[in-house]
């Protein structure tokens, strides 16, 4: 029997990449129901199509709400009864958030609150808000809005009695054949004979697939604690070896691929972990854990209790994290049932 068994989870954004890997996970376990909650009911009407063609004897355990988390009653209306909600609902775009950083405050720090309060108010026995490695030294829109979200969810996590609601944060790195991202692009342009653009040969990016986005989730579901922050230890690759692997996976030449420069607000390299995170970060195997920092607003005691020893861990980020050569991101890219499937197009 899973912790899962006949209980009530909530995806928002579940028309999403993540929230199909859920689905994919989880639906033809003992779970009893599962809500995707989402704004866009076209996406919703050809995934309802898709899972009762690919799975009809369990197809009945997806339920759809239209709904935006940027209001707080249409998210109050789909959450009676729920147990568990993995908050995937954002905007992730980089450049798209810096044109339009309004849109990305309503979404990503709004939208959060929306859903904190509504999932501690219905007594929520646990959320996972998905976050990014954007989230930690912001220079953009999105990380920072998703640091601000980041925030808040720590500080509900104080506020409310983690007996009846645990809330806990996911960092990730880029979700390689999520939507929006590069290498489905980069297929696209190999099949249709133009060059594959990338914005910085020598710039890195912690890599990870849909599964383990998953999986890190669920680690943070069953192992972390409220207000926790929780990462996987990722492996890197810089942007020029990704798209010499899709190359050579998919046709493409070397000699294609074309330099195009670096698109608004992006970073030469990204940050899973802060230094100042590190300081107090545990080391759990294959992931760190940050405990929030849970003082309250009296510092003048501090002064004579003074601070925990600090951890010898220093910044992790995309630079000093393993890097993955050729091969290996090779190796992890043609993993993916994603790029499987479109090899059998070949």
């Amino acid at each position: 029997m899973s912790i899962f068994k006949d209980k009530v989870l909530m995806i928002t954004g579940g028309t999403g990449s993540f929230g199909n890997a859920v689905l994919r996970r989880f639906l033809t376990s003992d779970i009893g129901e599962i809500r995707i909650f989402s704004r866009d009911e076209k996406k919703q009407d050809d995934m309802r199509h898709e899972y009762q063609s690919r799975f009809p004897e369990v197809a009945h355990k997806i339920k759809f709400y239209i709904g935006d988390v940027r209001s707080l009653e249409s998210v109050r209306a789909a959450m009676p009864g729920v147990d568990y909600i993995f908050h995937a609902a954002a905007l992730k775009q980089v450049p798209s958030c810096e044109f339009f950083p309004m849109e990305a405050v309503r979404t990503n720090v709004i939208g959060t609150d929306n859903v904190l309060t509504a999932a501690i108010e219905q007594e929520v026995k646990s959320v996972i808000c998905l976050s990014t490695d954007k989230a930690a030294y912001p220079v953009n829109a999105m990380g920072i809005t998703k640091a601000i979200e980041e925030k808040v969810a720590v500080a509900k996590a104080r506020q409310c009695d983690p007996k009846k609601t645990k809330i806990c944060c996911t960092r990730y790195g880029n979700v390689m054949c999520s939507r929006g991202s590069v290498i489905p692009l980069w297929i696209e342009q190999i099949r249709n004979g133009q060059p594959v653009t990338l914005t910085e040969p020598t710039m890195t990016r912690f890599i990870m697939s849909l599964d383990e986005a998953v999986d890190l989730v669920l680690f943070a579901f069953e192992h972390g604690e409220s207000g926790d922050i929780l990462v996987q230890k990722a492996p890197a690759c810089t942007i020029q070896t990704q798209a010499e692997a899709v190359c050579e996976l998919f046709g493409g030449r070397r000699e294609d691929i074309k330099v195009i420069g670096i698109r608004h607000g992006e970073k030469m390299y990204e940050t899973l972990l802060t230094n100042e995170e590190c300081a107090k970060a545990v080391d759990l195997g294959d992931f760190y854990r940050v405990p929030a920092d849970n003082r309250s607003l009296n510092y003048d005691k501090f002064f004579t209790e003074g601070n925990h020893e600090r951890s010898k861990l220093s910044e992790f980020n995309s630079n000093n994290t393993r890097r993955l050569n050729l091969e290996e991101t090779k190796a992890k890219i043609a993993s993916l049932e994603y790029i499987q499937e479109e090899l059998k197009k070949q």
